[in-house]
């Protein structure tokens, strides 16, 4: 018999979807309506006052008065921020910082103001409202739903709490969900990740899972020892676990890896968090691409990541976008981000609604020899190997090989296989094939002599996990890179014994 928790989803779903179709159907409305809300609520500000937001009406005078910036330019204002000033970047202060480590300037701050944090929490729950009032399923609402995340423990400086985005997000759960909820705060405030994986093991064996999300990379190493310890698949253990939700990367390289250990086919919602905000979910379950959030209190500017580098590369925003292109994600918003570069690229699958893929990093790309390579072009030959052979991967990585023993350049291909294919060489050649076919300047380096094909390196079983160990940055949000334009990630793997 279903709860009443089960039949009162389905309304509240319908009328979620209807808030959301509202403001989807009406794109360049909605945004412009939050773009003059940031710049009037952000005028009397430090930095609304050096920027004079007092006289910018439009897009084109935000550009004029507005430079792009990364963290490291902002930083003098998050500096004062962190000292406890306020009113320089939002209104008052932050009443969170999440700290992520970044990779050029150490620990990065990023603000989350009373504004901000409700759309953290409501787009995550909006993606499985969507997901229920497409599909009527609402079984999973009476079973427990696990969470992987990082320690909800919160440091405070200056009256601001301290944290990562999802140990945050922990502090939210809304109260009809927290009996549902896995693991306990105890199990959850565990900060060795091996440690918290064994534990979580324990506490979730014996229940009714229904939803199990988080990082792909770090919910597969949760299913191989759950397996490890009955001998049974996932999917056996947890009779009514039927949907995954992840973020942070492309699960699309872990798909068919996941249904061997799960044993059969679940459903997925893919979402696009991170500590600037949360921007995209997936909306539709046979719809390629996540609808992005334009009514969070963001604004969004686009710059062709072709012509980022270049000086005052165009800015454009959602009524200019095309499909298929490669941009830089721009965001200002109600955290006290203004014209910020996140460091992502994306690309539109639709404009009706506005739907986005991430594609990548902007410094997360390999043109060492004017490739241009990209992160979704290696997971589509991924992918397209992973198929044809019937081979499973647990992670991989690209770094190009610039001087080699001998022969020619070429990109090395860091793999850990699940299940290796019948024949190395075939797997190598569909990749590089596919590479070619996605990539012009890739093949004309390879048909010019200026590069060899790729060729891969086969990691040991657990390399990566073992790589993630030894640099302090196992668990958690810390993922694998794609693609880098140096080998820093590839000399490691090999210095350190971590190649077969």
């Amino acid at each position: 018999m279903a709860s009443l928790k089960s039949i009162l989803a389905k309304p509240f779903a319908s009328f979620v979807a209807w808030q959301i179709k509202k403001w989807a159907s009406n794109p360049v409305e909605t945004q412009e309506k939050v773009f003059q809300k940031l710049i009037v609520d952000a005028a009397g500000t430090t930095f609304g006052k050096d920027h004079d937001f007092i006289s910018i009406n439009t897009h084109e005078d935000f550009i004029k008065r507005v430079p792009v910036r990364d963290y490291e330019a902002l930083k003098p204002y998050v500096d004062r921020v962190v000292e406890g000033k306020e009113n320089v970047l939002w209104k008052g202060k932050p009443i969170y910082f999440a700290k992520t480590s970044g990779t050029t300037s150490g620990a990065k701050y990023i603000p989350i103001t009373s504004e901000s944090m409700p759309s953290h929490v409501e787009a995550a729950r909006n993606a499985i409202l969507m997901y229920i009032n497409e599909t009527g399923k609402t079984r999973f609402v009476d079973g427990k739903m696990i969470f992987l995340q990082g320690s909800p423990i919160l440091k405070e400086q200056k009256g601001i709490q301290l944290g990562r985005l999802s140990g945050i997000v922990a502090h939210y759960v809304p109260k009809y969900l927290q009996k549902n909820r896995l693991p306990s705060w105890e199990t959850n405030c565990i900060e060795d990740w091996e440690t918290k994986v064994d534990a979580i093991v324990q506490e979730t064996l014996p229940e009714n899972m229904t939803i199990i999300s988080g990082i792909p990379s770090w919910v597969q190493m949760y299913f191989e020892k759950l397996i490890e310890k009955t001998d049974k698949k996932v999917g056996d253990i947890f009779k009514n676990f039927n949907l995954f939700i992840f973020g942070g990367v492309n699960y699309e390289p872990y798909r068919a890896k996941f249904e061997n250990l799960i044993g059969r086919k679940v459903d997925s919602i893919e979402l696009y968090p991170a500590s600037e905000g949360f921007f995209a979910f997936q909306d539709k379950q046979n719809e390629k691409g996540m609808l992005l959030q334009l009514n969070s209190g963001i604004f969004y500017e686009f710059i062709e990541a072709e012509h980022f580098f270049e000086d005052n590369p165009i800015r454009i925003t959602i009524k200019d976008i095309k499909v298929g292109i490669n941009y830089v994600m721009i965001i200002s918003s109600n955290a006290g981000l203004w014209a910020y570069n996140i460091g992502d690229t994306v690309q539109f699958t639709s404009t009706e609604p506005y739907r986005v893929i991430v594609s990548g990093r902007i410094k997360h790309f390999i043109s060492a020899f004017g490739e241009h390579v990209i992160g979704k072009e290696v997971e589509q030959a991924m992918n397209e190997a992973l198929s044809q052979t019937g081979a499973s991967i647990n992670e991989f990585t690209v770094a190009p090989q610039i001087n080699p023993e001998e022969g020619l350049p070429y990109h090395e291909w860091l793999v850990e296989f699940g299940t290796e294919p019948p024949s190395i060489e075939v797997f190598t050649e569909i990749i590089d094939k596919s590479l070619q076919n996605q990539n012009s300047y890739y093949k004309d380096l390879i048909v010019g002599n200026i590069l060899q094909p790729l060729k891969i390196s086969i990691i040991k079983t657990e390399g990566f996990k073992n790589y993630m160990k030894s640099i302090g940055k196992l668990g958690g949000q810390n993922k694998i890179p794609r693609l880098g334009n140096d080998r820093k990630i590839a000399d490691v793997l090999h210095e350190g014994k971590f190649v077969k």
